[in-house]
């Protein structure tokens, strides 16, 4: 058991936390409970006679409890689990636990944010204290009524009962325990008392997802809504000269056309029409600033390698000595594409700006941040800015920067009705905020069977290297080690992409490892391991990862995979990674089918912690790594003068349901905080197939997408 302080439990930091939104990707959760055992959950909750507790939760008096979910639902999950943790240390039936969305709340919630994988191991502690917190402010009055002191009583499932065995429910003493004061100490329970975090829980909303109930922004509708179309520049760098917008007047249901920006939206009574009418917009264009091509990239991202002009992120001993002192150098350099997101549901958000309110609705990562950006577009308090959030068919980090809640919110200005942007899916590619194109050179020195001497570069279009990726693996294992970053400039737009800065280096370094492995002559996963004993112990508070659970993550996959035993025709490929807090290993097992690699199986090792909802923690890691594998293997993306060259999946290859592997996840026992899980699967599966493939054919993959490798070295003609 664990106490909690009065110094962290002043009712405004009860508030406060409860929000738990101090992390990346927090997802909000709204916590209905039936607290009689002998009640069923009410087809319309709304109708209940419901006191307000505090910001966070109400309870009505048949005993029901709502808790208000500040965060948006981006689809990893958080909505089930983060409820499921309040609902632990509440003591209250998961059966009768309903969960809904809150809109943004900057006065009672903090960072109201989705993204990074950070929601649960952000909102671990306080989530538990808000659950512990509510339930003891219930017994306290509970205590008051049968005037016994409140350590005599018990509270399981909604209910407390004294040592006489009577019994009230949470409804019973909701209205006076709302009048407490809050508790100078809560006691958390011990995780082998948990009954609820473990279980295997459904995804909440599973029921309205299959059977197409309302829940996503594209099925929001307002009265007088219109739809906008938007007809943007078609390459990065161009601006509108002039248009004819004539034939686009005559479309059926086309109501208004409006300029803005660079910009021309089309105003209409469907999506159909409002994609028609600007389809038939005929508009002139300037090339403003410099158009550019990916064979222009590749050129820059090489000199910049070649370069001088690299800063410095790290520097551990003398690289430069142990280069010279080697017996031999290996150096690699690896090459990585734009990548666009393609979220299931294309953008599309909703505004209603009037002169008593701006109101806003639609799938959006960070809305305070839009609705700071929308008060300053608007030149409106935001105060005066009511957001909702709908849950979000995919977001991988383009939902991040809320570009089409700004487009709404103009439009709706300008025409003064309520608007709802909808993209297409050519808009949502060729209009994008792309994962930027990126090379890797790495160097390694070896010295009588060890490696001494590290030195990574990189060159990113617009820049990638986050601070923490130079205190990642390897960093601390080698004794001369070096980490610099460069970048080159570039109008078209990018941004975070599904495991931002890790979701490529992850295979360069990966794939760097198992060529070092080679030249040892040593098996590639004990390299990994002999490496980790010089970081076990380290006390560099710079190193983010730990090299204690590496190591047990490692071997935990090594066991589970029989790697080194697979039956004839199956090659096996490894790859570790630490990233957003979480240790992953992973083996991928292919064979070859007409003398193409196919990937049969991946096993995966996890070490994320206390695993808070096993059926969500496993679709999170089997998501991640096929979405790792499919973009490695398959997804290319180039712009020629600054057009996007692909539009729609009939030019860009994702992986196909076919070609999907079996995946397998073990999770590593622990009772530690748990960390994040919706991104931490994707960087090591490029790796494992990429080492996988090469065990199989002898061939190193330096270039994603693999198959353009394939088509260029002619190795499966």
């Amino acid at each position: 058991m664990k106490l909690h302080k009065k110094d962290n439990f002043s009712r405004r930091n009860f508030l406060k936390t409860s929000a738990l939104a101090s992390g990346g990707m927090l997802i909000g959760f709204n916590l209905l409970t039936a607290c009689k055992p002998e009640a069923k959950m009410p087809v319309d909750i709304a109708s209940l006679n419901f006191n307000d507790f505090n910001a966070f939760i109400k309870i009505s008096d048949e005993g029901y409890v709502t808790i208000f979910s500040p965060n948006p639902e981006i689809g990893q999950g958080v909505k089930t689990s983060m409820p499921m943790i309040i609902a632990e240390e509440l003591d209250v039936d998961w059966d009768k636990v309903n969960v809904a969305q809150g809109i943004l709340d900057t006065k009672n919630y903090t960072r109201q944010v989705a993204g990074g994988s950070q929601s649960i191991r952000q909102g671990w502690d306080a989530l538990r204290q808000t659950g512990a917190t509510a339930k003891q402010m219930l017994v306290n009055a509970a205590a008051a009524k049968w005037q016994v002191d409140a350590s005599s009583l018990k509270a399981s499932k909604g209910i407390i009962t004294n040592t006489s065995g009577e019994k009230l429910t949470y409804g019973d003493v909701v209205k006076e325990a709302a009048l407490l004061e809050v508790p100078e100490n809560v006691v958390l329970k011990d995780p082998k008392d948990f009954t609820i975090i473990g279980q295997e829980i459904v995804n909440v909303d599973i029921d309205k997802i299959i059977t197409g109930k309302p829940l996503f922004g594209l099925d929001y509708k307002a009265e007088n809504m219109m739809i906008a179309a938007v007809l943007r520049p078609p390459a990065f760098g161009q601006k509108l000269v002039s248009f004819d917008d004539s034939k686009a007047k005559n479309v059926s249901g086309v109501k208004e056309i409006i300029k803005f920006e660079d910009k021309i939206a089309v105003l209409a009574s469907s999506t159909w029409a409002a994609m028609k009418g600007k389809k038939a917009i005929n508009a002139n264009w300037k090339t403003d600033s410099k158009a550019e091509s990916t064979e222009e990239h590749d050129k820059l991202l090489t000199k910049i390698l070649d370069g001088k002009g690299l800063d410095v992120r790290r520097e551990d001993g003398n690289v430069k000595k142990a280069f010279s002192a080697a017996d031999k150098v290996v150096e690699k350099t690896y090459h990585s594409p734009f990548l666009p997101h393609n979220c299931l549901e294309p953008m599309n958000f909703y505004a209603n700006v009037t002169p008593e309110k701006v109101h806003l609705v639609g799938p959006i990562q960070t809305p305070q941040w839009t609705v700071n950006r929308v008060s300053k577009l608007l030149n409106r308090k935001e105060e005066d800015i009511l957001c909702e959030m709908t849950r979000m068919g995919g977001g991988f980090g383009r939902r991040l920067y809320g570009d089409f809640a700004l487009e709404a919110a103009e439009i709706s200005s300008l025409a003064k009705k309520p608007v709802k942007v909808v993209f297409s899916r050519e808009d949502d590619m060729t209009a994008g905020t792309y994962r930027p194109a990126i090379k890797y050179r790495i160097k390694a020195a070896l010295k009588d069977g060890k490696v001494t001497g590290y030195h990574l570069k990189e060159a990113a279009v617009n820049g990638n290297m986050y601070g923490l990726i130079p205190n990642f693996f390897p960093a601390g294992c080698i004794p001369n080690y070096k980490v610099e970053s460069g970048n080159y400039k570039s109008n078209i737009t990018t941004g975070a992409w599904r495991a931002p800065y890790t979701n490529f280096l992850a295979f360069a370094e990966q794939s760097f490892f198992d060529e070092l492995a080679s030249e040892l002559n040593i098996d590639p996963i004990q390299l990994r391991l002999d490496l980790l004993q010089n970081v076990k112990n380290t006390t560099d508070k710079r190193i983010e990862y730990s090299g204690e659970r590496m190591e047990e993550t490692i071997k935990l996959v090594r066991t589970k995979s029989n790697w080194g035993n697979a039956k004839n025709g199956v090659y096996q490929g490894f790859s570790a990674y630490y990233s957003h807090n979480t240790h992953v290993a992973e083996v991928a097992d292919i064979e070859l089918v007409e003398g193409y690699p196919v990937v049969k199986k991946v096993t995966v090792a996890v070490d994320c912690g206390i695993v808070v909802n096993p059926t969500g923690a496993r679709n999170q890691v089997e998501g991640g790594v096929l979405d790792g594998i499919g973009h490695a293997m398959y997804a290319g993306f180039s712009f020629k003068e600054g057009v996007p060259q692909s539009k729609n999946f009939d030019s860009y290859r994702l992986i196909r349901m076919n070609e999907t592997p079996k995946v397998d996840v073990f999770f590593v026992d622990s009772n530690k905080s748990p960390t994040g899980l919706g991104e931490p699967g994707l960087p090591p599966a490029g790796g494992a197939v990429a080492n996988a493939i090469n065990t199989a054919l002898s061939k190193r993959l330096y270039s994603q997408p693999f198959i353009n490798e394939f088509e260029k070295s002619k190795i499966l003609s």
